[in-house]
């Protein structure tokens, strides 16, 4: 969830997610994987790096929508 929440922000490398997080990069791009799978990321290179982003700003609402449905009251 937090990885979707940084890339709302703006585009992001690997490492930067890496850096923020603290997570090995193995973990980071394993979760990427994922949410590539799922639609919800897109991914794009730039020299060596590749940048991943949110592919449709409209997953942000629903995954919060969906936390407030799913957070104890």
């Amino acid at each position: 969830m937090k990885i979707v929440y940084l890339l709302n922000e703006s585009p992001k490398c690997v490492h930067e997610l890496v850096e923020t997080l603290g997570s090995s990069q193995p973990l980071i791009s394993q979760h990427l994987k994922v949410l590539r799978t799922a639609g919800l990321v897109d991914n794009v290179r730039h020299g060596r790096e590749m940048y991943y982003s949110l592919t449709n700003i409209d997953a942000m609402s629903i995954l919060d929508a969906a936390l407030k449905i799913s957070a104890p009251s």
